[in-house]
């Protein structure tokens, strides 16, 4: 047996419905996820986060402070994930830390990304080296930062003469095209996941998701409200692309829905998981007619939307990663344990047809512990 090559992946989505921690061992050619665990983020925590992806006053203490704090939140998700084995900090070559993203901008004449979470308070806390601040290389390449994971897709689930998606859904939805030959991969973000529906659930019944997309399903899609969401220009733009809440937000939607205040708040929300499914499918279909769809992230645990989703893609056999001995909940977070690994061997991590970057590179930096 080869000595366990350990490294832990934290990820906080758009969606920021927790802190997802794994522990993976890397000493195989196939990722071994050892143990995970979600933190919860804080009420107070969590409305300070929300309040300052919106432009506002004071920004900077409330970015300084918020730094911290996520910083802290993060290095406690470790700390209880190795509580949870027999691991130790020791043990554990280096911590992969995406952070918060705050800002997501790389359009700009000067474009950039922002995360916060900081790594030097995630190492003293936990007394682990922290690789972070994946992004901003890419960025620096001319490229969007954004979608980071198709590297790591291309690693585990490409397979020769399968042609296949890799679907992630978080807050904002992306997909990674595995052609099965070696022909260049493909991937970027295709729009809204689940951050308008998580929105518009919380506001209206203030639950944090709508479980297995039931509240959805109880309603009926409005075809009038659902081509003036999909007439927005990002899903005409071409790839690479990358999107965030700065586009797809609670004013966007609010200023969307204005005139359809005499809708039922159920059909609003059956009309949002259309919008998902098809902003996502007709992305995939372009892509190719047929093939197998994998799908990960806490979209893939919503009934309502595979349901949805398969209609509308009908050409391909469609399933969550699971089925490729990846759960579909964690694949997130070992994708940034693997970003670690790959800084850690000094291995380039992007692909630029994805990202759109001048050339491939080591992406991040090392906080070290001690």
């Amino acid at each position: 047996m080869s000595k366990p090559e350990y490294f832990i992946g934290l990820m906080s989505g758009t969606s920021m419905d927790g802190v997802d921690a794994v522990l993976v061992d890397f000493s195989t050619d196939h990722p071994i996820l050892v143990a995970s665990h979600t933190e919860a983020i804080p009420a107070h925590l969590l409305s300070g986060l929300q309040r300052l992806c919106q432009p506002a006053t004071d920004e900077i203490n409330r970015l300084g402070r918020l730094d911290r704090s996520v910083g802290k939140l993060f290095a406690q998700a470790v700390n209880h994930l190795l509580a949870k084995t027999t691991v130790t900090a020791d043990e554990v070559i280096a911590i992969g830390s995406h952070g918060q993203t705050v800002r997501h901008m790389p359009n700009l004449e000067m474009g950039f990304t922002l995360q916060i979470g900081d790594p030097n308070t995630i190492a003293i806390e936990t007394n682990i080296d922290v690789i972070a601040d994946f992004r901003r290389k890419d960025i620096a390449l001319g490229g969007q930062g954004a979608p980071l994971v198709p590297a790591f897709h291309q690693q585990v689930f490409a397979r020769q003469g399968h042609s296949r998606v890799i679907l992630n859904i978080g807050g904002i939805a992306n997909v990674t095209y595995l052609p099965g030959n070696s022909e260049q991969v493909l991937g970027f973000d295709t729009g809204p996941g689940n951050n308008l529906i998580d929105a518009f659930i919380q506001q209206n019944l203030n639950l944090p998701f709508d479980e297995d997309g039931a509240w959805a399903d109880s309603g009926t899609s409005n075809p009038v409200l659902l081509k003036q969401l999909l007439s927005h220009s990002y899903f005409s733009l071409a790839y690479p692309k990358s999107t965030g809440r700065e586009l797809f937000n609670q004013a966007w939607l609010e200023q969307q829905i204005a005139d359809y205040s005499h809708l039922d708040q159920e059909d609003i929300q059956s009309t949002l998981l259309d919008l998902t499914c098809h902003s996502i499918a007709n992305d995939i279909n372009k892509l190719a007619p047929t093939g197998e769809l994998f799908v990960c992230g806490g979209g893939a645990l919503n009934k309502a939307l595979m349901q949805r989703l398969a209609i509308l893609v009908p050409h391909y056999k469609v399933a969550t990663t699971s089925a490729l001995g990846v759960d579909a909940k964690w694949v997130e977070g070992i994708a940034f344990a693997w970003l670690a690994m790959r800084y850690h061997h000094d291995l380039p991590a992007n692909l630029p047809a994805v990202t759109g970057a001048s050339r491939a590179a080591v992406l991040g930096g090392r906080f070290k512990a001690r």
